[in-house]
């Protein structure tokens, strides 16, 4: 085996078998966000997750509208409120550019984003997607929430 091709399995290896950590809200929150309670009049609630195995050691900023969510890590959730009615930017942290989905929130609705790892040399780094609701409570209801408003790299 080429000693490159031996380096990149065991980047590889390394990547996929640690665990990033973050700040974790409480469990009381948490489990009250598990609720799906309506956002509050004019809101919409919205809830950015990851479940995905790959890039465990990885934590990648998330951002709505050029404010930090937070920093994720494997298995949590944040939650968060915005004006209904409007179009909302989500991005997240990419290992060339942010990845950005821009959604229209509607009051009253709850919508869920799952952020996905991507692994490779060129393609590396983190994307999002929208997920369809009762999915995203599906997964949501399996994850811990994370603490807000932490990010790693500025905007």
């Amino acid at each position: 085996m080429k000693k490159s091709t031996l380096l990149l399995a065991l980047s590889a290896a390394l990547l996929m078998s640690g665990c990033a950590s973050v700040d974790m809200a409480s469990e009381e929150a948490s489990a009250k966000a598990k609720e799906f309670n309506p956002p509050q009049q004019g809101s919409a609630g919205v809830y950015v997750y990851r479940d995905s195995f790959v890039g465990k050691a990885l934590k990648k900023d998330i951002w709505i509208d050029g404010k930090c969510l937070g920093e994720s890590a494997p298995d949590v959730f944040f939650y968060t409120e915005v004006e209904g009615g409007k179009l909302h930017k989500v991005d997240t942290e990419s290992e060339f550019s942010p990845n950005t989905l821009e959604l229209m929130f509607e009051a009253g609705k709850h919508y869920f984003i799952r952020q996905f790892i991507k692994l490779g040399v060129f393609v590396g780094g983190a994307g999002v997607e929208q997920i369809p609701e009762e999915q995203g409570k599906k997964d949501v209801a399996k994850l811990a929430m994370a603490q807000p408003g932490k990010c790693s790299a500025a905007r």
